[in-house]
Order: C-alpha cells, then sequence, then structure tokens
C-alpha cells in the first residue's frame, strides 16, 4: 500500500483522484438547506439518515437548515464489501420515532440503483407521514435500475465509484472530506 492524499493509505492496484472538494460541497449542502428551508418553513422535519454513508451529509445539512428539525436514523444494506449492489435491501435498524403525520426527509448519500430508495419510501409511505421527500447529495441516473426521483439532489455524477465525505469502500475512506472516485490503477 501506499499514501495518497490525506495520508490515507489506498492498495496498489487502486488511485483516488478528487471529483467534488470540501468548498464545492459545502456550497451545494448550504443551497439545500436554503430550499429545505424554504419548502418547510413554518414547519418542522424529521430527518432520516440511511446509515452510515449518509451521517456527514446529514449533520451538515442539519447545521444548515434554518427550520426546526429531529434526527433519527435508518439502517439498510445491500452493498456489503463490494462496489456492485447485491439487488437485495435488508433493514438492519429502524427508526426510533414514529413518522405518522410528520415531515420526513430521508436523506441519502447516493441514489444508484433506485433499489434501496424504493424499498425505504415504500416502507415509511406505510406509516403515513405528513410529507416524505428524499435528499441525497449525489444522483448517478445511469445506474437506475428501479425509477426514482430524489425531490433534492446535490451533485449529478456519472457511473464512477465514489468514496469520502461518509461514502466507503469496505468500510474505508468514510472520513476524507472530499468525495474522490476511487477506480482502479491503470495496468
Amino acid at each position: 500500500m501506499r499514501p495518497l492524499l490525506y495520508s490515507i493509505r489506498v492498495p496498489e492496484d487502486a488511485r483516488l483522484r478528487v471529483m467534488f472538494t470540501r468548498q464545492q460541497i459545502s456550497a451545494r449542502v448550504a443551497e439545500l438547506a436554503a430550499q429545505i428551508s424554504h419548502d418547510f418553513a413554518g414547519d418542522s422535519v424529521i430527518l432520516l439518515g440511511v446509515l452510515q454513508g449518509a451521517t456527514i451529509f446529514m449533520a451538515d445539512l442539519a447545521r444548515a437548515l434554518t427550520i426546526g428539525a429531529t434526527f433519527d436514523f435508518i439502517g439498510v444494506a445491500s452493498y456489503g464489501k463490494s462496489t456492485q449492489s447485491s439487488g437485495e435491501v435488508r433493514i438492519t435498524k429502524d427508526p426510533d420515532q414514529p413518522v405518522e403525520g410528520r415531515n420526513v426527509i430521508v436523506v441519502e448519500d447516493i441514489l444508484d440503483t433506485g433499489l434501496t430508495l424504493n424499498f425505504i419510501s415504500r416502507l415509511l409511505r406505510a406509516h403515513q407521514p405528513k410529507a416524505l421527500r428524499v435528499a441525497t447529495l449525489l444522483d448517478k441516473p445511469s445506474r437506475r435500475v428501479k425509477p426514482f426521483q430524489a425531490d433534492y439532489v446535490g451533485f449529478t455524477i456519472p457511473d464512477e465509484f465514489v468514496v469520502g465525505y461518509g461514502m466507503d469502500f469496505a468500510e474505508q475512506y468514510r472520513n476524507l472530506p472530499d468525495i474522490c472516485v476511487l477506480s482502479p490503477r491503470p495496468d
């Protein structure tokens, strides 16, 4: 392994390239928070973060909101230690707060195949929230298997595997402050 960005060690057969800097991310999160604050002016929301990738995005989004917000989390699994979704979504943690009659914003790190967010949305709608919206930091529409459109999108990206700002590969790289592409080294 060799050191690369931020003194983080990267496998010899991989490389990291910055896609979005922390400054670009911060500016876009502020814009999303302003839109959400406008849309729910005079009301409050539950930010329901999808563990674990959305935690950093959700924290920054929450700090930028100008409306009341509570936090909760839902855990789902579909990737494991692979760069490809297994296609099977399972709950690993249920939300602690009831959502009935409340404004819920699901906060996700990346909208990829659409399987996870379709699953979560269907599950939450059964509990009759007042409003159900989805905020995703990244949208990768070229990978969509099941149609899904987020209400608030940070950035639309091409089909590249990204890490950093909460997103991982095999639980590594979540702490990078930028969003980076993790790709194999050319031979």
